[in-house]
């Protein structure tokens, strides 16, 4: 039998050399759409990379492939070396006007709270709406863009907190470990006890209604 190749972590995206090739723009970037439960958090953070410390620029990348230990130690970090800004779509609104209408509503604050007229650039496809700079979509921006992949670990890190702060509270869903994402453990407490005051309910009306519980 051939010997199982080894698996190569892909390098990080963002070379200290080329530090001049990467604009001082905002990124912008959310953690927690996809959830079923809790805010989804975005962050909109501003540096110029030339200025940037090379030491963290070397180890920013998108906030899905660095472990918890790597987030928590460089969002300190990002948030000591640029301008940061938060805001958080709640489970309410997004029951209200459904998860993309939130997640652009937070971005919109979230720039808006860094009080900076600077072009922005944002992960996904949707510019963000009712801003008064310039706006664009990057797909695939927190492997492109040093300020969008600083954001993305900005907020994961913020969103990851506020799950593991509420995990207590809610044993049954496993929320310290999942996020509030649909895992087998959290899909198992939802089918066992039904939503939580924390769960949006555009998201887990299936779990109610096999219950036989009504909304009504």
């Amino acid at each position: 039998m051939a010997p199982r190749p080894k698996s190569v972590k892909a390098p990080r995206p963002f070379d200290p050399a080329l530090a001049a090739t990467y604009p001082a723009v905002i990124g912008c970037d959310e953690v927690g759409r996809g959830a079923l439960c809790g805010p989804v958090m975005v962050a909109a953070v501003w540096f110029d990379p030339v200025a940037f410390p090379p030491e963290i620029l070397a180890r920013l990348d998108d906030s899905k492939r660095l472990d918890r230990a790597a987030r928590e130690a460089l969002t300190p970090l990002i948030r000591a070396h640029a301008r940061v800004s938060l805001a958080a779509g709640s489970r309410a609104l997004v029951d209200r006007v459904n998860v993309r209408g939130a997640t652009l509503d937070a971005m919109r604050r979230a720039v808006l709270g860094l009080g900076l007229d600077a072009t922005v650039l944002v992960d996904g496809r949707d510019p963000i709406p009712g801003l008064t700079q310039g706006c664009r979509a990057v797909i695939g921006g927190d492997r492109l863009v040093p300020q969008i992949a600083a954001a993305s670990i900005v907020a994961k890190t913020f969103r990851d907190e506020i799950m593991r702060r509420l995990a207590p509270r809610h044993p049954a869903y496993a929320w310290e470990r999942n996020a509030g994402y649909g895992t087998a453990a959290h899909l198992a407490g939802l089918t066992a006890q039904g939503r939580s005051p924390h769960h949006r309910l555009s998201f887990t009306g299936r779990f109610e209604a096999a219950r036989g519980i009504s909304d009504a």
